[in-house]
């Protein structure tokens, strides 16, 4: 990740269970694949940011371009950014274009299962350095 990457924390929290059947979908793997360069594993990083520094970075990633995921008919589109957690893993950061989308979450991808990995459970803490372009 460059020096012009924006650092964030984050702790985790469970989320809704939803992300494994969303990676499944062909045409979000195969997007995640093409764009990012990786093969998601199969469920996301859920974590609660709060603060004046994660206010600045999500109103960063409302206005910037970010990687498009264009969707099929019928499914929301989303943005990704990519990132490295604790120094360790490459991932990206999935903003879904949902009404009313928690202003505190934060969805991450990687190719492996990062709480397996960093060996976290809720309310663990990470660092993220995040690319916002």
């Amino acid at each position: 990740m460059n020096c012009g990457a924006t650092v964030l924390e984050g702790c985790l929290r469970s989320g809704l269970g939803e992300g494994a059947g969303f990676i499944a979908l062909d045409w979000v793997d195969r997007q995640f694949r093409a764009k990012l360069g990786f093969a998601p594993y199969p469920g996301t990083l859920n974590l609660c940011l709060r603060g004046g520094d994660w206010d600045s970075a999500r109103a960063e990633m409302e206005q910037a371009p970010g990687i498009a995921i264009e969707p099929p008919p019928g499914f929301c589109a989303a943005k990704c950014f990519t990132l490295v957690i604790d120094g360790r893993i490459q991932g990206a950061a999935v903003i879904p274009a949902v009404p009313d989308y928690p202003a505190d979450k934060l969805e991450i991808i990687a190719p492996v299962a990062v709480r397996d990995a960093l060996r976290l459970s809720d309310g663990d803490c990470v660092t993220l350095q995040m690319l916002i372009a």
